[in-house]
């Protein structure tokens, strides 16, 4: 990921009037700042969610990938906190994520049981506590979406634009944890009606290379 620089006519840049200590006050917009306290707040709740489900999880693998999305997220949380709080590029930039699962998607449909609602903490599963993950994560990266479009702030918007990407790993990593274990299982088109479907288009000739 590039490395945030700051726009100076946007910083707030000190003067003889200015005290130090209100400088990061002056580089936010109102509606920008809500929307950073409900970016904050969104990962904050991932977080102790994470920790609640960890002491249900059952398989090494899926608490293996628990734990590393946790790591990697708190990381976030905090580059995103000093971002919003300085208005300046964080000591530790936007990284990038890199998943365990392999990307192979398992297609088809098997017969299981039908789904319902727990009747007690004790009814907790693998598969239940994976959509609950991949509920998260989702929200999440619509959230960040969402409020890079209204940042005013340049670094902010940059590190939370950079972050959505990271979130769509996450989730794609769910999914696969998910389809491997036929938790998320994947119904396909007949051969014909998928051809059909992808042959829909045609192109258009070109108009020229935009300047």
């Amino acid at each position: 990921m590039q490395q945030q620089r700051p726009n100076q006519q946007n910083q707030g840049m000190p003067n003889a009037q200015q005290p130090m200590q209100n400088i990061t006050n002056t580089n936010h917009g109102g509606h920008e700042l809500f929307d950073a306290h409900e970016v904050i707040a969104g990962i904050i709740n991932l977080l102790d969610h994470y920790q609640m489900y960890e002491q249900h999880v059952q398989d090494p693998e899926l608490k293996s990938i628990l734990q590393h999305q946790s790591q990697f997220v708190t990381t976030m949380y905090n580059t995103i906190v000093q971002s919003f709080q300085t208005g300046q590029d964080p000591s530790v930039p936007t990284g990038q994520y890199t998943m365990q699962q392999s990307n192979e998607v398992v297609y088809g449909l098997k017969p299981g049981q039908p789904k319902k609602p727990n009747q007690s903490v004790n009814d907790l599963s693998d598969k239940g506590l994976t959509a609950y993950m991949l509920g998260h994560t989702k929200a999440l990266a619509s959230l960040f979406t969402m409020t890079a479009l209204e940042m005013t702030n340049p670094i902010l918007r940059r590190v939370v634009s950079d972050s959505v990407p990271n979130l769509i790993e996450l989730s794609y990593e769910i999914f696969l944890y998910q389809n491997k274990h036929s938790y998320y299982q994947v119904p396909q088109l007949s051969q014909q009606d998928m051809q059909l479907m992808l042959q829909s288009y045609a192109p258009v000739p070109s108009q020229g290379t935009l300047q």
